[in-house]
C-alpha cells in the first residue's frame, strides 16, 4: 500500500471520525430537552384523554372524577415510559432481526395507544360537533319522513275529485229516472231509490275526504314548527348534552305527529268504500204495475249494478295507487356520545382524528430520526478501531486511570499477598485491571506510531 493511499485513508477515516463526533454532539445537546418534550406531549394526550373519559362516565361525584383522573394519568405515563424505552432501544438495534423484531413492538405499542387514548382524544376536540351533526342528520330524516307523510296524505285527498265524479254521475241518473228517461216509468220507484243511495253513500265518503283538510295542513304546520325547534337546539349554545335532551323529548312530539298524519290518509278509507260500493247492493222490489214496466226496472237495475262496479273499479285503483305510494323510512332518534358520535361519523372529522393520533405518535418521528442518526454514526465509525476514537479529553482520563493503577502496584499486590489467587476464578477487581491494562497498552501502541 503505497504512502499516498495511506494518507487518503488516514484523511477520510478522520473526516468520517468528525461527521461521526458532529452528529453525537447535536444529540448530545438534544438529550438534554427531548424527555421533557416527551413528558409535555404524554401530558397533553393525557389530558384530552381525561376530557374524553369524563363525558363517558356518568355521575358527577368524587368517584367519578378520580376515575377519570386515574385513567388519564395510566395513559400518560404509559405513553411516556413506551416511547421513552423506544427512543433508547431501538437506535441501538445493529442487527436486521433486533430492529424489525423493535419496529413490529413499536407497531403493537401504537395500536394499543390509539385504542386507548386517541379515539377519546378525538372525542374531546370533536365530540360536540360529531353530536350535533348526528343531530342534524337526524332533523332530515324526520324532515323526510314528515314531507311523505305529508305527500301522501294530500294525494289521498286528491281522490275527492274521483269520488265527486261518481257521486255526480248518480245524482244525474237518479234525476234522469225521475223524469222517466231510464226505466221509462218516471217517478222515484225501484231504480231511483237504488241510485239515490249510491249516490248518498258516496256524498257520505265526500265529506269526509273533505273533512281531513284541514287536519292534514294543521299537523303538517305543527311538524313543520317542531323541526324548527329540533334545528334551533342543533344550532343553539349551551352543552350539546343538555340540548340532546330536548331534543329527544322534541322528537317524541314529531314521531307522533307523523304516525297521526299516516291516518289521516283517506286512501285506505276510499278502497274500502270502492270494495262496498258494487257489493253492498240492496236491490229493492220492483213496483210495477205491469210486467213491462218491471221488465223495464229490472234491466234499468241490471245497468245500473254494472255501472257501480265500473264506478267501483275505477275509484279502487285511484286508491290503490295512492296507497301504493312509497313511505318514507321511520325514523327514530337514538341518543349517542360523543365518543360513539366521533366513532360513527369519522370520515368526516378527519383533522380532529389526524391530531389526536398525531399528538400520542409523533414520538415515532423521533425514533427514526434516532435511527437514522445512530446508523450514520456507525457507518463513520465502524472501520475505526476503538483508541483511534478517542479524544483528547478521554485519553487524559484514561492515562490518569492507568497511572492510578501502576502507582497502586494492584499486580504486584494481588501476586504477592494472594498467590493462590490465579488458580481461582477471575474476581471482577481483577477482570477490570486486565480490561484496564490492556485499553492503556493499546493506546500507548497507538501514540508511538
Amino acid at each position: 500500500m503505497s504512502v499516498d493511499h495511506k494518507h487518503r485513508t488516514s484523511r477520510s477515516e478522520a473526516n468520517g471520525l468528525l461527521r461521526a463526533r458532529e452528529i453525537e454532539g447535536h444529540l448530545t445537546a438534544l438529550d438534554s430537552f427531548a424527555p421533557m418534550a416527551l413528558g409535555v406531549l404524554a401530558v397533553a394526550s393525557g389530558i384530552y384523554t381525561y376530557l374524553g373519559v369524563r363525558a363517558q362516565l356518568d355521575g358527577s361525584g368524587a368517584l367519578t372524577f378520580f376515575a377519570a383522573v386515574a385513567y388519564s394519568l395510566a395513559v400518560s405515563v404509559a405513553i411516556f415510559v413506551f416511547w421513552s424505552y423506544m427512543l433508547r432501544l431501538t437506535p441501538a438495534m445493529r442487527t436486521a432481526r433486533s430492529r424489525l423484531g423493535m419496529l413490529l413492538t413499536m407497531a403493537l405499542g401504537s395500536v394499543a395507544i390509539v385504542a386507548m387514548s386517541s379515539w377519546l382524544n378525538a372525542a374531546a376536540l370533536a365530540g360536540s360537533a360529531a353530536v350535533e351533526q348526528h343531530l342534524a342528520l337526524t332533523v332530515q330524516d324526520y324532515q323526510t319522513e314528515l314531507e311523505q307523510a305529508n305527500r301522501v296524505a294530500v294525494a289521498a285527498q286528491g281522490l275527492q275529485l274521483d269520488v265527486t265524479r261518481a257521486r255526480q254521475s248518480f245524482e244525474d241518473l237518479s234525476s234522469q229516472e225521475a223524469a222517466g228517461n231510464l226505466s221509462g216509468t218516471s217517478g222515484r220507484g225501484a231504480v231511483f231509490r237504488v241510485l239515490t243511495s249510491k249516490g248518498d253513500e258516496l256524498a257520505a265518503l265526500e265529506a269526509q275526504i273533505q273533512a281531513q283538510g284541514p287536519l292534514i295542513d294543521a299537523a303538517f304546520s305543527e311538524g313543520n314548527a317542531i323541526l324548527s325547534r329540533m334545528r334551533e337546539l342543533t344550532a343553539d349554545a349551551g352543552p350539546v348534552s343538555e340540548r340532546s335532551v330536548i331534543f329527544a323529548e322534541e322528537s317524541v312530539r314529531l314521531a307522533g305527529l307523523i304516525a297521526r298524519l299516516r291516518q289521516l290518509s283517506v286512501a285506505p278509507v276510499v278502497d274500502r268504500a270502492a270494495q262496498d260500493l258494487a257489493a253492498s247492493v240492496v236491490l229493492p222490489e220492483l213496483d210495477g204495475s205491469s210486467d213491462t214496466i218491471r221488465g223495464a226496472q229490472q234491466t234499468t237495475i241490471e245497468s245500473v249494478l254494472q255501472l257501480l262496479g265500473q264506478r267501483a273499479e275505477s275509484l279502487r285503483d285511484a286508491a290503490q295507487a295512492v296507497i301504493a305510494l312509497p313511505a318514507a323510512e321511520e325514523t327514530t332518534y337514538q341518543p349517542i356520545s360523543s365518543a360513539d358520535a366521533v366513532l360513527r361519523y369519522a370520515s368526516d372529522f378527519i383533522p380532529s382524528w389526524a391530531g389526536a393520533i398525531a399528538i400520542d405518535l409523533l414520538p415515532a418521528v423521533l425514533v427514526f430520526m434516532m435511527m437514522v442518526a445512530q446508523s450514520a454514526i456507525r457507518e463513520d465509525r465502524d472501520f475505526l478501531n476503538p483508541e483511534e476514537t478517542m479524544t483528547l479529553r478521554e485519553l487524559r482520563v484514561a492515562m490518569i486511570a492507568y497511572r492510578s493503577i501502576e502507582a497502586a502496584g494492584l499486580h504486584h499486590d494481588m501476586t504477592a499477598q494472594e498467590p493462590d489467587l490465579a488458580l481461582e476464578p477471575d474476581t471482577p477487581a481483577k477482570v477490570e485491571a486486565d480490561v484496564a491494562s490492556d485499553k492503556i497498552a493499546s493506546i500507548e501502541r497507538s501514540l508511538r506510531k
